[in-house]
């Protein structure tokens, strides 16, 4: 195989011309099985395959740079780079990252894994290397998808100023996670329609007699300006001041490579339009990309998952809840920020198409677009990653809280989500969530409550968040179901001597903890915190004059959490009660199964039980 000749960087330059398309081929193979076991990006990867072949030609890395937008498309340029052998453990616990990694390899200069940054990361790389008056190249790939953050557009508004090379390569698959949206894909379709005006101008180059040509197309010219701003496919980018090239088909590696090549003699920022295929050479990942975005394992002949899900997730919850909400309520409104399968609101889109508004990759927009919705009298919901939120903080306390609106936060992928690793895990929502004036918390203990708090949320007067995890919805505890009042816990278990508090996914594991403890003759109370804000003060109170210790268990960072919220009241009480904070350290969380992460950060059952019976034995030392 040509592909066992690639060991490290820049062999790909060995490799023949006339054998490139065969090493694509190879590459795909490879691909479609080594995610067939461990699951990944597939579809986005298949697409690029031959623009990073193209690229690895072109350039001359590790000197020269690539920044990835997002990043979970850069499997090919792990290959090239000599990784071959890590995609047997791609995306699992110590195994290779499914995004790009200093620590992996040089040629891997920025840490992606969010969407629209890669642009700005590139340009300060263009200007860092002129400072330092250096020459090497300096490219951002970035996708269409992408290319609805607003982030981006601020980008290519200061790379316009340019008087130097740096080159933008838009990959164009005409496919983000869910369908891409707005002005830029309307603006890219007109755009790939438009191969006629080329045609048309290479016909009528080719037409005209030699003898006049130079004559002819100078008023020719005259003309063709005066048309240009309306027909001219990249009239956008021009307009700018960024010089256009494409689009280009971005399955033919000899045309790339050209392009590529003479895009590093332009004296500026230049942005290269790129149509490839998502999910090319794989049936199943070409007819839904959406599905193959992020993959589990699936079988090869024909792309059916592997691993059949017994039990709905929380997804699924949601998604009846809300089809069922927007039954009952025409008030009601979903908002997405390019996520509508993942979050489970395809339904509600097919149902209520006018009250389904997905605004593409752009949460900063879409906190500041739930605030007008909220304003001019319906109840949006706004159906969101963890990790996602996290872009839009500012609109969070500006447009949302300080007006105390009633806008509804889905936050899905709440804690530990494993195999996209530190950038995807949702550590940090409760921290800066609870720290904002006038709004509400909420984590649900099983599906039931998903549901209740869901219910609660879409009445309820104010700015409410509901933290919810990744994967199968916990069915237990199910006769504990009490009404949903504000700022209250549910007692599960009543004892004395210890409180195990817990939040949202950590109360199932903090009934197997109650249960191993009870084994050891120790006697636990169980309450389910419910809101992380506001929190129960009156049962608080009362509890530490019953337990000796409570244990706060939540998926968040220890810092600023649930737990920090509880010890800093019970430290108030100036009482004998200690508190025990069960939460992720201070520190980026890699990829792995979120049940192996949790033994490794000792926040799985076991060791949660070997830590209370530690601090039980210093405590009675």
């Amino acid at each position: 195989m040509i592909l066992d000749s690639i060991k490290q960087t820049n062999d790909v330059k060995k490799i023949p011309e006339n054998e490139l398309d065969s090493l694509a081929a190879e590459i795909r193979s490879f691909l479609i099985e080594k995610i067939s076991v461990t699951g990944g990006h597939l579809a986005s990867n298949l697409g690029t395959v031959e623009l990073t072949i193209a690229l690895h030609r072109v350039l001359n890395l590790p000197d020269d740079k690539i920044i990835w937008d997002v990043g979970h498309q850069s499997y090919t340029h792990k290959i090239l780079t000599g990784r071959k052998e890590g995609f047997e453990h791609l995306r699992q616990y110590g195994g290779l990252s499914g995004f790009p990694k200093k620590k992996e390899s040089e040629t891997d200069v920025f840490e992606t894994g969010h969407a629209s940054d890669s642009i700005s990361a590139g340009l300060g790389l263009v200007c860092a290397r002129d400072l330092a008056q250096k020459s090497n190249t300096i490219v951002s790939v970035i996708g269409d998808g992408a290319l609805t953050g607003g982030m981006a557009y601020e980008a290519l508004n200061n790379a316009a100023k340019l008087n130097t090379n740096f080159i933008i390569i838009l990959n164009d698959n005409d496919m983000s996670i869910s369908e891409n949206t707005g002005g830029m894909k309307h603006y890219l379709d007109d755009v790939r329609t438009m191969q006629g005006y080329l045609n048309l101008k290479r016909d009528v180059y080719k037409s005209l007699d030699t003898r006049h040509r130079n004559r002819m197309i100078s008023g020719i010219q005259r003309i063709k300006n005066s048309f240009k701003q309306l027909f001219v496919p990249g009239m956008f980018f021009e307009n700018l001041g960024i010089t256009y090239l494409g689009p280009v088909d971005g399955h033919d590696i000899r045309t790339l490579s050209h392009v590529f090549s003479e895009a590093r003699k332009v004296p500026k920022a230049v942005i290269i339009h790129v149509i490839t295929k998502k999910g090319k050479g794989f049936a199943p990942a070409e007819n839904h990309p959406a599905r193959f975005h992020g993959t589990e394992p699936y079988r090869i002949d024909n792309g059916v998952p592997t691993n059949h899900r017994s039990t709905a997730a929380y997804q699924d919850i949601f998604s009846t809840v809300m089809f069922k909400l927007g039954m009952r309520n025409p008030k009601v409104v979903a908002v997405t920020a390019a996520m509508s399968e993942g979050t489970g609101l395809k339904r509600f889109c097919n149902k209520f198409p006018d009250r389904f508004f997905d605004v593409g990759i752009a949460e900063q927009h879409a906190v500041a677009f739930c605030a007008g919705l909220a304003l001019g009298g319906f109840r949006p919901v706004f159906a969101v990653y963890s990790s996602f939120l996290q872009r839009a903080y500012d609109q969070l306390i500006e447009d949302v809280c300080l007006q105390k609106l009633p806008v509804v936060f889905a936050i899905d992928r709440a804690g530990l989500v494993g195999a996209d690793g530190e950038t995807h895990q949702g550590i940090f929502d409760l921290s800066y969530l609870t720290s904002m004036p006038n709004m509400t918390v909420m984590a649900p203990k099983n599906k039931w409550e998903l549901s209740d708090m869901m219910k609660f949320a879409v009445k309820f007067e104010g700015p409410i968040a509901i933290r919810y995890a990744r994967g199968e919805a916990y069915s237990g505890l199910e006769a504990f179901r009490a009404p949903i009042e504000l700022g209250r816990a549910e007692p599960i278990v009543q004892e004395k001597d210890i409180l195990l508090f817990a939040l949202g996914s950590m109360v199932k594991t903090a009934e197997e903890v109650r249960r191993s403890l009870k084994e050891r003759g120790l006697s636990c109370s169980l309450a389910n915190a419910r809101f992380a804000k506001p929190l129960d003060f009156a049962f608080l109170s009362e509890a530490v004059k019953q337990h000796t210790l409570i244990v706060t268990m939540e998926e968040n960072v220890v810092t600023g959490g649930f737990g920090s919220q509880v010890r800093e009241y019970v430290d108030g009480l100036h009482v004998s009660c200690e508190v025990l904070q069960i939460a992720i350290p201070d520190t980026f969380v890699t990829h792995g199964s979120p049940e192996l992460l949790k033994q490794k950060l000792k926040m799985d059952g076991p060791s949660i039980t070997e830590r209370i019976l530690f601090a039980l034995k210093e405590k009675w030392r």
